[in-house]
């Protein structure tokens, strides 16, 4: 029997209410001990009651809720309590809890039980914890269509039809043709090629959910003066940057995060690129390349002399447009003119910043939310129907290969081999989840 656990669902300190969670196999008891309620227990209903404990004092008066297995969040028996969210009561009931034989779960160990319950798979774990992250509208609904199960269907549908086109393959081996559906080989190659052509699509497009999840990541990057600190406390409305004149002021990477249009961007402002003996600004322009590359849209500002890069994710920038004569500006070809001091074409900019953002990731919610997890068994399942359709001439070698990236996709949602996958997913979930 497993032990009786507890944990905090709601957030940490002081509040108007505050949620315990209790999970274990046959509360009755201990609901009955805790809301001293002698009655029989109404399943589901919620008593305003108060809270003792074992010797019979008042810890709280509270509402407990009562969810018999195996219809709750683990599969167990659940109950909830809804006490004042104050230190000294949680500290209390706590203490109760333990001392009637429960212990404080471990981080994600509720989300745990309901996957060992079959309450939930391991694909709608990771959506649970993408939603308890969740600070922008578009995680939110990436989230909760991956938490409900969005994800799953179409994962499960894609290993349904491995284990069919696998099953067929290996019946070839064993049954004479007329005993078979007419031109059964090219059927399975095509729907091998179908199912191909859709988790290439998935990891494709991983770019652009990852980009909603974590956030889609704008660097700032350019020559030493450019004004690029400038530029950056002007897009995230506050002097996060030091501005000065003096070159070099920039020796790390300086990031916030903004809400645009629901999307959570993080931007960052690095250090100027030039040469330099500054061992430490060294590492700052080091560092000023990584956010480079691991940028999702680069704003590249310039002098008005620059010469300027033409590529699908950098948008060049000319700053200081407060100080070019107006005739100039009409040379500045593929550029953007902003003014970082007066704001002058900063509406601008954050309009072709929009543009290529919607234009990567509008569209992405309905794809599934590939983690980096699901991303290597995706890279794999797609490596084994690429040798499948190899060895369409070897009815044994191709049911091998579809098998195994059936298993890929059946880890991807734990239905194989699941134990340590869950140990990693669990973990990462906080208390009372």
């Amino acid at each position: 029997m497993k032990d009786t656990i507890f944990a905090l669902s709601s957030g940490r300190g002081k509040a108007g209410v505050a949620v315990v969670r209790v999970s274990g196999n046959n509360l009755q008891k201990l609901f009955n001990k805790i809301t001293n309620i002698k009655s029989e227990i109404k399943n589901r209903y919620a008593y305003l009651t108060d809270l003792v404990d074992e010797n019979g004092g008042l810890i709280d008066k509270a509402i407990a809720i009562y969810f018999p297995a195996p219809n709750s969040f683990t599969g167990e028996d659940v109950i909830e309590f809804h006490i004042h969210g104050s230190a000294a009561v949680l500290q209390k009931l706590f203490a109760t809890l333990t001392a009637l034989g429960a212990r404080m779960a471990k981080p994600g160990e509720f989300s745990r039980r309901a996957f060992d319950n079959n309450k939930m798979d391991l694909a709608e774990a990771d959506g649970l914890s993408a939603l308890l992250d969740a600070r922008t509208d578009r995680q939110r609904i990436l989230a909760l269509k991956s938490m409900s199960g969005g994800d799953s269907a179409k994962l499960e549908n894609w290993r349904t039809q491995m284990v069919e086109i696998s099953a067929y393959a290996a019946a070839m081996l064993d049954y004479p043709s007329d005993e078979l559906p007419e031109n059964i080989g090219e059927k399975l190659l095509a729907q091998t090629q179908k199912l191909h052509a859709q988790i290439s699509n998935a990891i494709s497009r991983s770019t652009a959910v990852r980009a909603i999840q974590g956030g889609f990541n704008i660097a700032i990057v350019g020559p030493v003066n450019a004004g690029k600190s400038s530029l950056f406390n002007r897009l995230v409305g506050s002097g996060r940057a030091i501005v000065s004149d003096i070159p070099g002021t920039t020796r790390d990477v300086v990031s916030a995060d903004i809400d645009m249009d629901g999307y959570l961007v993080r931007i960052s402002d690095t250090a100027g690129l030039r040469e330099t003996n500054d061992e430490i600004e060294k590492i700052g322009i080091a560092r000023a390349n990584a956010e480079i590359q691991n940028a999702d849209l680069v704003l590249n500002v310039q002098s008005a002399n620059s010469k300027v890069q033409l590529k699908d994710n950098w948008i060049n920038i000319v700053n200081k447009s407060d100080l070019l004569d107006e005739d100039c500006t009409l040379h500045f070809a593929n550029c953007t003119l902003v003014s970082a001091l007066t704001g002058d074409g900063i509406d601008n900019l954050l309009k072709l910043i929009k543009e290529k953002m919607h234009a990567m990731l509008d569209g992405a919610e309905s794809d599934i939310a590939v983690n980096e997890r699901a991303k290597a068994h995706l890279i794999a399942a797609e490596k084994e129907l690429s040798n499948a359709e190899k060895q369409i001439k070897n009815m044994d070698l191709f049911a091998e290969h579809v098998r195994h990236s059936a298993d890929e996709i059946g880890q991807i949602l734990g239905v194989i081999g699941a134990s340590e996958i869950a140990d990693s997913v669990f973990g990462k979930l906080c208390l009372g989840k």
